[in-house]
């Protein structure tokens, strides 16, 4: 029976990622390759960790999915490491409190970062992640995350951030990936503006943050001249 739920699983994954693999490449077609994609890929990025991008498609985060079975308590645990730095432009000490921790997929886990403000000012931050290696990053789910949303810190104010996360069962699945044990997991937090939209974006140059996304070598990711 477990066997069988198994790969009913394993084959709904396979159907929804080719769904919208295909999806993505007919929106792309149509619009252009031009600065309006951009946003669309991100979003694409986030759905399905490509180009080094957790995936935060919330559709994976279903009790039926957050376990181990036989198949994933057999394979070796996944070392998650975790890194950070913060742009120059933020006085802000960036820092993870938990340098790592071992999961096995589809085990979920808790780790903190913490960040203190030391100007004299109140500041609002907001986080770019990526995941190394890339061909991980299609199974690495974040649940919650202080990267979802800006953080403002007060003057002098130390705060801790944390980030609940499992590494998907399908992982097990993949045989290009039967060698990966260890997996980082990087963040680089921005001072925030307000782009024209109202919402809080890095106050950074467009290739700097690519890169602290990991998309610097990705044509989508850069904007039309």
């Amino acid at each position: 029976m477990e066997a069988a739920r198994a790969e009913m699983y394993k084959e709904r994954a396979k159907k929804s990622r080719s769904v919208m693999l295909y999806t993505f490449g007919t929106v792309i077609i149509a619009i252009g390759v031009t600065y309006a994609a951009v946003p669309l890929y991100r979003a694409f990025c986030g759905a399905t960790g490509f180009g080094g991008t957790p995936m935060t498609d919330s559709s994976r985060f279903t009790p039926d999915r957050l376990y181990v079975t036989p198949e994933t308590a057999d394979r070796k645990r996944i070392t998650v490491h975790f890194q950070c730095q913060s742009a120059e432009a933020l006085s802000w000490k960036f820092e993870p409190v938990t340098k790592s921790v071992k999961v096995l997929p589809g085990e979920t886990a808790l780790a903190f970062y913490k960040a203190k403000n030391y100007g004299d000012k109140d500041l609002i931050g907001i986080a770019t992640y990526n995941i190394t290696p890339e061909k991980l990053a299609p199974y690495f789910a974040k649940v919650e995350c202080f990267c979802f949303e800006e953080q403002k810190i007060r003057a002098g104010e130390e705060v801790d951030l944390p980030v609940f996360f499992f590494i998907d069962r399908d992982l097990v699945d993949e045989p290009a990936l039967d060698n990966v044990d260890d997996v980082v997991l990087n963040y680089t937090f921005f001072r925030a503006r307000r782009n024209d939209m109202g919402h809080a974006v890095p106050d950074a140059p467009e290739d700097v943050i690519q890169k602290s996304q990991g998309w610097e070598n990705v044509p989508l990711a850069k904007k039309a001249e």
